[in-house]
This record gives structure tokens, C-alpha cells and sequence, in this order.
């Protein structure tokens, strides 16, 4: 019968009979039994510890040189140590800086002191501001992940050619609380941020504080934190936050993990601002007629003017923008109004002597 319906592909009449006695004995697997096979002549006990001593002696040791040193071949050596010594070949990790013990254990004493000081006052963390400066560049190229899309087995893959950030760019000093943006401005160009420009830039803080934080004003109990930067903590500027009784808080050196402007403000908001919608206006020389030059994103959206200000932008309307701006320009001046999914704000990358603070009210 097995014949008939399988043909030479059948067992033999001697086999079928064998595999019938196996299953009547219990037996429910279809697969080979286990043999001993060859025994194992490289795999030993005393390879196996030869090739962890020469690892642990030197990390970056590849599996030729040690194939070469323990007279193995290049299998069984990358057998021991994956299987084996469950090992597997990674690269180093960036980090910014090596920190020291002592740097280590100083990150730690702080966090802990934070940790507890956020335990022991509710309000804590809400009367913290925090800041910090980072570059803002005028085209700014999309990331790998930014420019991912679906595709059918069947259709190419999608290209795209190399590109750079613009050497335009201007440099963004920001403050925030849990609440949202308290302070913004834009370095003007071919400043540093000394200890002198800091200070007058915390001056504008307080004075935003003042306004648009009414209740910490007058409790007189908000925190400022601020990273390690050397304006930060230069003399000019601790003897300026002493004389105006502003308290603060340390931070850990070379810890920009630590910094909320860091690891959570600028990393989201330049995501946004990555191929954002860029629109260019110029004034012209005669009766100062606008000409619109427009780049436009796939994945831009204004906010309205009912925006609740927590984002790095100005809850007007465009039109608003331009008409307290354009007063206060020369002929032949550029404005550059970014529209993303952040809000709607005006950059002076370009705008010559013209300060944001200075043509807007952003309260």
C-alpha cells in the first residue's frame, strides 16, 4: 500500500516494520537519537580558560590573533567565545567626556540631593528655571529617520543626495519651567556669550520672571540652573546673582544628561526645525512691497494664535509679525519666519542689527 501510494520514495518493508516496534515500545519523536559523535579535540577545558586570559589581558585581541596564539583553527575560537564565554565583539560607546571617580560620585551626591529635595517640597520642581544656549543653524538636513518611508519588495529604493547645514546660523539662549518658555533671544552676530552678555541676558530673565511668572516673583523662592559653561560660572556672574539674591542650584560637570535643555528642549525642537517650512520676506526699497519666497515642508503646521506658549515660538499671527517688524527695518532687509509644528517665530539670522525683544512683545 505504502508503495502504491508513495512509489521508490517508500521505506523498505524491513523499516516499517522496525519504526512500527519503536512506536509500539512508546517511542513518539521522528527525529535521530542523539550520538556522541567525534570527540571534541580543540573545545577543551584548558582552551577555553587560555582564550579568557588573553580576552581579559586585551580586549581588542581579534579572533586571528588568538586562533594564531592558541594554535586553533578560527571556528572553534569564535565558537568558544560566543558559545562558551558568551562573549560578543562590540564598539566603544561616544560619550562627551571620561569622567573621573571623584566626578562620578559628585553626579551621584547631586542627583541624590535633588531626588530628596523633590521628595521632601511638592513645589520644587516648579519653581525650578532652567537654561542654556545652543546653535540654531538656517537649513539644517533631515536625519536618516526623517527620511525613512515604506516600500514594496518591488519598488527601488529611495536616494537622496548628501547634504550639509547651512554656515548660516545664530545662536539661541533659552529658559523654561514646567509651565513652558519664559525666556528666549538670540545671540546677536559676532557676539560672545561672555560673562558681561550673560549677566545682561539674565537681567531680561528677571524681568520676564517678573512678568509672566507674577507668583514666583513675588515669593522671591524661584531656582535658576544653569550647566557648567564658563560664562555661567564666572565671577562677574556669581557676584551679579548674589547681589539680586537668586538662588541656584549645582550642576554635575560634563553631565549634559543631566540638563533638561540638553536632553529634552533643543534635541525636540531642532528635530522640528530640520528641513522646516522656511519663508523669506524682503522689503523693498520703494514703498516697502513684501516678496515671498517659500520653501515648503511636507510636515509643517502652523500654530494659531490661541497657542498656549509652552513651544519656542510667538503666538501671533504672521501678519501681526510683520507689521510690528517692518517699521523697525531697513530697505532691503531679510526676515525669516519659521512655520513648523513647534509655532510660528521670527529668527534674526539675517535681520542685521534688528533684536527680537525689540520687535515683538512676547509676553
Amino acid at each position: 500500500m505504502l508503495r502504491r501510494a508513495y512509489g521508490n520514495e517508500a521505506m523498505c518493508r524491513a523499516t516499517c516494520f522496525e519504526w512500527h516496534a519503536r512506536f509500539k515500545r512508546g517511542r513518539t519523536s521522528l527525529e535521530d537519537d542523539e550520538r556522541s559523535g567525534r570527540p571534541s579535540t580543540s573545545s577543551t577545558p584548558k582552551n577555553v580558560e587560555t582564550i579568557r586570559w588573553l580576552v581579559h589581558e586585551d580586549r581588542r585581541r581579534t579572533i586571528k590573533e588568538i586562533a594564531a596564539i592558541v594554535n586553533v583553527s578560527y571556528g572553534t575560537v569564535q565558537t568558544i567565545l560566543t558559545c562558551d564565554l558568551n562573549m560578543h565583539r562590540v564598539a566603544a560607546k561616544f560619550v562627551p567626556r571620561l569622567l573621573t571617580p571623584e566626578q562620578k560620585e559628585h553626579r551621584v551626591a547631586i542627583c541624590e540631593e535633588l531626588r530628596q529635595r523633590a521628595l521632601d517640597d511638592p513645589s520644587f520642581m516648579s519653581r525650578i528655571i532652567t537654561g542654556d544656549e545652543s546653535w540654531v543653524y538656517g537649513y539644517d538636513p533631515e536625519t536618516k529617520q526623517q527620511s525613512s518611508q515604506w516600500k514594496s519588495p518591488e519598488s527601488p529604493r529611495p536616494k537622496k543626495a548628501r547634504q550639509s547645514r547651512t554656515a548660516l546660523k545664530s545662536m539661541l539662549i533659552v529658559f523654561f519651567d514646567i509651565r513652558g518658555i519664559v525666556h528666549h533671544e538670540f545671540v546677536p552676530q559676532g557676539q560672545t556669550v561672555n560673562a558681561q552678555f550673560y549677566c545682561s541676558v539674565l537681567r531680561r530673565l528677571r524681568e520676564n520672571i517678573r512678568r509672566k511668572r507674577p507668583e514666583l516673583w513675588r515669593a522671591g523662592n524661584w531656582l535658576l540652573h544653569d550647566d557648567n559653561a564658563p560664562s555661567h560660572r564666572a565671577l562677574a556672574t556669581r557676584e551679579f546673582l548674589a547681589h539680586n539674591n537668586v538662588t541656584t542650584f549645582p550642576h554635575p560637570p560634563y553631565s549634559p544628561d543631566l540638563a533638561p535643555c540638553d536632553f529634552f528642549l533643543f534635541p525636540k525642537m531642532k528635530l522640528q526645525l530640520r528641513v522646516a517650512d522656511l519663508t523669506g520676506w524682503r522689503t523693498s526699497s520703494g514703498n516697502r512691497r513684501m516678496c515671498l519666497v517659500s520653501f515648503e515642508n511636507r510636515t509643517s503646521s502652523t500654530r494659531s494664535s490661541s497657542g498656549n506658549g509652552a513651544g519656542i515660538g510667538v503666538s501671533l499671527h504672521m501678519e501681526t509679525i510683520l507689521k510690528g517688524m517692518l517699521p523697525k527695518l531697513k530697505s532691503g532687509t531679510y526676515i525669516l519666519v519659521y512655520r513648523s509644528s513647534m509655532g510660528t517665530f521670527c529668527s534674526p539670522l539675517v535681520c542685521g542689527e534688528l533684536a527680537l525683544e525689540e520687535a515683538l512683545d512676547l509676553s
